[in-house]
């Protein structure tokens, strides 16, 4: 490779890829689709008996729905209409509340809720603490540990409403850039860390998803201020000028500087093929175990392979702190937690915000911590040409001040799977532009968009290419002291976004904020598993779990 290829920044096609076509047309596969299937159904049933007016009304009917899920940049009246109807059950329930669960609090308000001489207002009161009260805050729904010990890797269990069970494990890395590198370092890292993301798409392989976490926080001094504290001479006196400068420095240094920490959390769904495979390494949970040390230690070498720095993997107890940390920034996320079992921190919602109420440890007054999450959508990105540094005005701008995590979910699909796919996008959008061009219609610009982008796909994902697939989402996560002060960063948060980084479109999770928060913690939750094909499944069918003859 000559001295210029190597110079040159690895830059790949993003935006265009909104997912899999669906038979009426772009990429939507929500409740427009139903619909106007149930509008179909209707016109053929109701037409032999209506005649016309069967017609007209199936007409009528599809223009609806065709209004009512029209995308905007507010989302569409569906969308806000759900939401809105969310936001109403959760306060009816009284769900739009966390408490930590406590035995003593559950059973006396469990008593009181049925006490039948209690008035009916302090029933339905007990009542809904009850239903404040869980184990784990609604970003966490579901988490339980297979291992929490003491100096070995903390290893999760997930088994959320709704979504299949999963462990997850996190690491902790430096980054692939120190400083000013040249652009071929920057390179050689991106290819590492592709390859490392290809390795674990095989169908062999048992780690399925990937979270890449940076969390963006002001620099801790309490390092800086105890070296000072063992190193400056006792004899000095406490106020003398050299004394004084120095925390002075300190404090010039810390105000409005932002470091980054990075994590990387690895997914291992609990499978046919998991359990299977545990089997041969003991019985039971032990099994598992056995199994996911050696995993653990695949991932670590893969990570370091990737040039990702400095990689260690976390105890329950420092994952926790993580956890802790992103709903209240007091507690410093390099400090482990006591109980790995009791991650919550009691809060509250409003509609667009997860509002956590914590005492300041310096002042002891109590502060509110306001959160927003929103999300990174691929049919958000305006298509373009994008390097691995695409996202540097939203992780070290200097027009944010505020504390924020971002995050990248990432579901690795076996390049047979994502082949396949991308060659049923591609015939679909050539064949809809063909149909635009035989009736004289003028070119649509989505399908122009989707037929790109699924060329690329097609030609990243050729025979011998070694590429696999990708299926993706991203999240960010504010975090102001105040509602005005959200509402700020919010604006500067869509500003930035849309001129730096080319997101048209930051889709706010309003209505459930406190379930949203979790997305953006290294626990690996935010990302739908891609369904694959009938003729996916099918050869999935036909290989098996295991060769019952082999090793």
């Amino acid at each position: 490779m000559s001295n210029a290829a190597q110079n040159t920044m690895v830059e790949r096609q993003l935006g265009g890829e909104a997912g899999h076509r669906s038979f009426f047309g772009g990429s939507g596969k929500g409740p427009r689709n139903v619909l106007l299937a149930l509008c179909g159904v209707g016109l053929v049933v109701g037409a032999p008996f209506f005649g016309a007016t069967a017609v007209v009304v199936a007409v009528i009917a599809a223009l609806l729905v065709f209004l009512v899920t029209a995308r905007t940049h507010r989302g569409s009246i569906l969308d806000r209409r759900e939401r809105r109807v969310r936001w109403k059950d959760r306060r009816r329930a009284g769900i739009d509340r966390y408490t930590p669960f406590d035995v003593a609090q559950w059973d006396q308000l469990t008593q009181l809720s049925q006490d039948k001489t209690a008035s009916k207002e302090d029933r339905w009161t007990a009542a809904r603490e009850l239903a404040a009260m869980r184990t784990m805050p609604d970003g966490a729904d579901g988490m339980g540990w297979l291992q929490m010990g003491r100096r070995e890797p903390g290893i999760a269990w997930h088994a959320p409403m709704g979504e299949k069970p999963y462990l997850s494990v996190v690491f902790t890395v430096t980054g692939q850039l120190r400083g000013a590198e040249p652009n071929s370092v920057a390179r050689r890292a991106a290819e590492a860390f592709g390859e490392f993301l290809a390795s674990r798409a095989a169908p062999s392989s048992l780690l399925r998803r990937v979270q890449v976490t940076t969390r963006v926080l002001p620099p801790d001094n309490a390092f800086n201020a105890a070296w000072a504290e063992v190193s400056l001479d006792p004899t000095i006196p406490t106020n003398h000028p050299a004394v004084l400068s120095y925390g002075d420095v300190l404090r010039t240094t810390g105000r409005d500087a932002m470091v980054q920490r990075h994590t990387i959390t690895a997914c291992w769904p609990i499978d046919a093929e998991f359990v299977d495979v545990a089997r041969g390494y003991g019985e039971g949970r032990d099994g598992w175990r056995a199994l996911m040390h050696r995993e653990i230690e695949s991932a670590e070498r893969g990570l370091r392979a990737a040039r990702l720095g400095d990689v260690a993997v976390l105890t329950a107890r420092q994952t926790g702190a993580h956890v802790v940390h992103g709903q209240n920034p007091f507690h410093p996320i390099d400090q482990p937690v006591d109980d790995p079992g009791k991650l919550g921190v009691a809060s509250h919602d409003e509609y667009s915000a997860h509002i956590v109420t914590a005492t300041n440890p310096e002042t002891g007054e109590e502060v509110e911590w306001w959160h927003r999450t929103a999300a990174i959508k691929a049919e958000n990105l305006a298509v373009g040409k994008r390097s691995q540094l695409w996202m540097l005005d939203l992780l070290i701008g200097s027009e944010l001040h505020f504390l924020r995590t971002v995050t990248f979910h990432h579901q690795l699909i076996p390049a047979s799977e994502a082949r396949a796919a991308a060659r049923r996008d591609l015939v679909r959008d050539q064949a809809a532009q063909m149909n635009d061009a035989e009736k004289g219609r003028l070119a649509n610009d989505e399908t122009h968009v989707n037929k790109t982008a699924a060329q690329l796909r097609n030609a990243d994902l050729g025979y011998g290419s070694r590429h696999h697939g990708d299926s993706w989402i991203g999240y960010v996560t504010i975090t102001e002291t105040s509602r005005d002060r959200l509402q700020m960063a919010s604006r500067q948060l869509e500003e930035v976004c849309e001129n730096g980084l080319g997101i048209e479109h930051l889709d706010w999770q309003d209505s459930y904020q406190s379930a949203a928060s979790g997305t953006t913690w290294p626990i690996g939750r935010g990302i739908q598993t891609e369904k694959p094909s009938v003729t996916n499944r099918v050869y999935r069918k036909l290989a098996g779990k295991t060769n019952k003859e082999a090793l």
